[in-house]
């Protein structure tokens, strides 16, 4: 694609206004290990909220979105839930209050919270730090070939896409890595504006250029119908044939039991917490559990309607437009190519600029979010834990920034040498995320989990996710996943009872600290008889009704920009009513008990009541 001189202007010019603010700010971020890692908490929640959000816009996700869109229509909203979108309702209904009440810096020292110093503890922690190193090299690879595949398709220049993706990747390190999260979450935020600017741009462009009957006439009945029954029902025939192909390969025909299997997923996923990714780190930067709870909250509201204003533009544009070019790929059509496709022929000199500088910011931000995630397991959880834990605060920053940029390299290296990482990536992140959801359940509800359940549920449920594509290779991932969490709750239990409880210390002063509801009821007892003025979390009824609120509330932000883009008005205002409905909702049992749940009188009688624990 021949890129104007004007878009590669406004390209250049981004890189270098997003590089001198990373570089600039990064000087706020050099005192000590917790300001690398976190900002010493004192980021605002909104800016951390919209930071997430900008790491989460990843155009990889983004062009499955445009698939997803253009053959399933507007039933492409219920599946999403397969990651599930809806783990940020359950995080800030509670989950995300639950954490950050934690007052630690990663998701394994964490471990140390609930399951205390024990050589079980110790086992936990090992395997949580593995975890979120894997992941990291995994998604540094995958947003490496990525991007590179990006960057070689849009610009100019005759360079390999492993060389773009060096340049690019290299250039967005260097703030990451100087100014840890700071920086991070400042050039974030300008990101997403662009993000922003740039989505919402297509979606009207495609508003105008795409009228109804002209959408109409390129979309099977029941295409914008966005509840379902037993069946799709979407018979592309005569319109492009191999829809309907990819649709039966995708297995989604039984479409209520495929969702039924989804929301059973997605329910134990989102329940399990986030995992120990750059999600967590922004949930433990924020200055208290309160503005956790909101940060979380805002990411759902800022990210969902610009970025299905860019989804849904670009599918009615290649409908319309761009149908012939597809239907010339034969039966093996390249969905990834509606995107470039779209911006060659349909989107105007100037907004292709900000656009690309957009989506390009998409790959920084997630790819910026994961290097600042990675250091602090190496320094914060093994370096300083067991090797040094007495070193001047700047040695620790200096090791930060060293671990960083061997990371980098690292993820360059898999990265250079994958020849599909986009299935390597996702059969390891997969497999790690079928063997997590198991073990950080039970660590959440259940008092007798310990350690040595933790480690061994993580360790034989990550095992049988990854060896499950290889015993069964024509089992779906979705329909392995109820035999791999039965393994990992049984790797759970048993390590559990085979092995002694924690000592009532630690679960006490967790109990205390955290205050989950579950299965906890002898911890109770025993918390209840020292500290008759304790109060236990009554909120279980609260918490499961404002989740389901929620999903109600985020659902409707994902549905109303498609109807808006496709002129479906009368649906546009039913969904901006239940936004508003479900807002207002939220509003009084979510938003004004937060104060009453973690206000700063709360959190301060529980801290003192978790001190006298010994």
């Amino acid at each position: 694609m021949q890129v104007h001189i004007v878009d590669l202007v406004i390209i250049i010019l981004y890189f270098a206004i997003v590089l001198a603010i990373g570089i600039v700010v990064s000087k706020r971020s050099i005192k000590d290990i917790d300001s690398y890692f976190l900002g010493s908490n004192k980021l605002p929640w909104w800016m951390l909220g919209i930071s997430n959000a900008s790491g989460m816009f990843d155009i990889t996700g983004t062009m499955w979105l445009v698939y997803l869109l253009f053959v399933y229509g507007m039933k492409s909203v219920w599946i999403p839930w397969l990651w599930p979108i809806f783990n940020q309702v359950f995080l800030f209904a509670y989950l995300s209050i639950w954490l950050r009440r934690s007052n630690v810096m990663t998701g394994a020292q964490w471990i140390e919270t609930r399951f205390g110093n024990g050589k079980g503890a110790r086992l936990a922690h090992i395997i949580v730090v593995c975890f979120a190193l894997v992941s990291v090299v995994g998604f540094i690879a995958y947003d490496f070939k990525g991007i590179g595949k990006f960057a070689k398709i849009f610009l100019p220049w005759d360079l390999s896409p492993d060389t773009y993706a060096i340049i690019l990747m290299s250039i967005t390190a260097i703030y990451a890595v100087k100014g840890g999260m700071v920086s991070v979450v400042a050039t974030e935020v300008l990101q997403f504006l662009v993000m922003t600017v740039a989505s919402v741009a297509v979606g009207i462009v495609a508003m105008n250029a795409v009228a109804p009957d002209a959408l109409n006439a390129v979309i099977p009945n029941g295409w914008k119908e966005l509840f379902f029954g037993w069946h799709l029902n979407l018979d592309w025939t005569g319109i492009m044939d191999s829809v309907n192909t990819k649709i039966a390969e995708d297995g989604y025909e039984l479409f209520m039991i495929f969702m039924m299997m989804v929301l059973f997923k997605g329910i134990l996923v989102s329940a399990a917490g986030p995992a120990p990714n750059y999600d967590m780190q922004r949930i433990l930067a924020t200055k208290d559990p309160k503005e956790a709870s909101k940060m979380s909250w805002l990411v759902s509201l800022v990210l969902f309607f610009p970025r299905y204003m860019m989804i849904a533009g670009l599918t009615v544009l290649a409908l319309v437009y761009l149908m012939p070019e597809l239907k010339a790929m034969g039966p093996n059509v390249d969905f990834e190519m509606i995107l470039p496709l779209a911006l060659k022929d349909l989107i105007p000199v100037g907004l292709v600029g900000v656009l690309l500088a957009g989506l390009l910011a998409a790959f920084m931000s997630t790819y910026a979010a994961t290097i600042n995630a990675a250091p602090a397991y190496v320094v914060n959880d093994i370096y300083k834990k067991f090797i040094n834990p007495n070193a001047h605060p700047k040695k620790y920053v200096h090791m930060s920034i060293a671990v960083s940029v061997f990371f980098v390299i690292l993820g360059f290296v898999f990265g250079i040498m994958a020849q599909s990482v986009n299935q390597i990536t996702l059969w390891i992140v997969n497999g790690l995320w079928g063997g997590y959801t198991a073990a950080n359940v039970l660590k959440w509800y259940w008092w007798r989990m310990n350690g040595y359940g933790y480690f061994w549920g993580m360790v034989i449920g990550i095992a049988a996710a990854l060896m499950m594509p290889v015993v069964f290779p024509a089992l779906p991932a979705l329909n392995a996943f109820p035999y791999v969490l039965a393994i990992s709750v049984l790797g759970s239990v048993l390590g559990s009872y085979l092995t002694e409880p924690e000592p009532d210390n630690v679960l006490m002063k967790f109990y205390v600290t955290v205050r989950p509801w579950g299965l906890w009821k002898p911890v109770h007892e025993k918390v209840k008889a020292r500290f008759p003025e304790f109060n236990p979390n009554l909120g279980f009824k609260r918490d499961m009704f404002n989740v389901v609120i929620g999903i109600a509330w985020q659902t409707s932000l994902l549905a109303a920009p498609i109807y808006l883009v496709i002129h479906e008005y009368t649906y546009f205002a039913i969904t901006l009513g239940v936004t508003a409905v479900t807002s207002i909702i939220l509003k009084f049992t979510w938003w004004n008990k937060l104060d009453e749940i973690c206000g700063e009188e709360t959190e301060k009688i529980y801290r003192e009541i978790a001190s006298k624990i010994e």
